[in-house]
């Protein structure tokens, strides 16, 4: 039986949230007493803007002034029910939609607005006052599983493993049976066109076109279950990253279809053309057996990343019909951006905030591994 004492500590800051923007150039920190943006590359702060309270999520618009702006923490700026549009080139609140119920996610782009709720998404048209432009149902999504770009909107279906694309010239949905248990983890590629999907179970990663809605790959990240951290496309769309609860951070191929549907991972050096990869190689002749693990595709590449050592927590706040505060449960670890198409960046939140530096170079044999350049803690920057 635990009998150790619950730790607080109220004098230490803590990351509520991480995430980055459109192109990983950047990524904004939420904090118990406002945000700060960093530029990615180097962790060196860019922005930091203070309000005394706490913000549970903030989701940057690509490299514009506007970032999204929900209450979270132990002492919440802004009520859970409400997601601010925060214009930072005036330091002042641009716009507020309200719900009946808590927040759970933000994503914005130039023209709309996506609020995320437990089950439902939202979608306003970027302007003021916010107009209404659709509503969607969903299955419980207290993760606010959303990606939004120009094109396309995605979310969790109605039932639990399935994946809504939304079509926004047409307004048309397409469903996804992407998965047999409830979604963990949804990513989008930079240009809208693919699509990552992994479940609770966190060992299989499925890879879709959005156009199509057809499943293009599917990547094994283990056997034993896992929860799933953060998914990320390269700049590219030719490979993806992965990160989990296991402390481990993959790399995947991906096909790209307009290349004739390769599924060779990227490999550098005259021993490229006869070397084998960790992702087809894995069991050796075993493979070659239709059923369990075997003939699945691992990762090319893979390495630890910090998990951080963070002290115990106190229960969950909870507001708004039980629904957990943003920023009181356990702190994201391992957001993944790509900087460029062989550098990563990995951060995650809590009071042990980490920042580190990922490059992918040649190995032996001319075969692509992923290590580790620099970390830091960001706190206190």
């Amino acid at each position: 039986m635990n009998t150790r004492p619950v730790i607080e500590t109220p004098n230490e800051h803590a990351a509520l949230s991480v995430t980055f923007n459109d192109d990983a150039s950047r990524f904004v920190v939420g904090l118990d007493s406002g945000f700060c943006i960093f530029l990615s590359n180097s962790c060196q702060i860019q922005t930091a803007r203070v309000f005394n309270a706490g913000l549970g999520l903030v989701q940057m618009m690509g490299n514009a002034n506007y970032l999204a702006l929900v209450g979270g923490g132990r002492s919440p700026k802004f009520p859970q029910n409400k997601a601010i549009i925060w214009d930072d080139s005036k330091g002042k609140i641009g716009l507020e939609i309200a719900t009946l119920t808590a927040v759970r996610g933000v994503q914005i782009s130039k023209s709309r607005i996506a609020v995320v709720l437990q089950n439902s998404v939202r979608v306003y048209a970027f302007q003021k006052p916010p107009t209404p432009l659709a509503r969607y149902e969903t299955a419980d999504n207290l993760l606010g599983l959303c990606c939004l770009t120009e094109k396309y909107l995605v979310f969790p279906g109605r039932t639990a493993g399935q994946v809504q694309v939304v079509q926004l010239a047409t307004d048309s949905v397409s469903i996804i049976p992407a998965h047999s248990s409830s979604l963990r983890a949804l990513q989008l590629s930079s240009n809208g066109e693919l699509l990552a999907t992994a479940s609770e179970k966190g060992t299989i990663i499925r890879i879709f076109s959005t156009s199509s809605c057809a499943k293009l790959a599917e990547r094994r990240r283990g056997s034993e279950f896992a929860n799933i951290y953060s998914l990320r496309f390269s700049p590219s769309g030719n490979m993806l990253a992965c990160t989990s609860d296991k402390g481990s951070l993959h790399i995947f191929d991906v096909p790209n279809p307009r290349k004739g549907g390769s599924t060779n991972p990227p490999q550098t050096g005259s021993g490229s053309a006869n070397s084998n990869t960790e992702g087809n190689n894995k069991w050796g002749i075993l493979r070659n057996i239709p059923f369990g693990p075997f003939s699945d595709v691992y990762s090319f590449t893979s390495t630890p990343f910090e998990l951080g050592e963070e002290p115990l927590l106190p229960s969950p706040a909870r507001q708004l019909g039980d629904t957990p505060v943003l920023g009181t449960s356990r702190p994201m670890k391992g957001v993944i951006g790509w900087v460029d198409e062989s550098t990563l960046i990995v951060v995650g939140a809590g009071q042990d905030a980490r920042w580190e530096k990922f490059v992918l170079r040649e190995g032996e044999e001319g075969r692509t591994v992923v290590i580790r350049e620099g970390w830091k803690k960001y706190l206190g920057n």
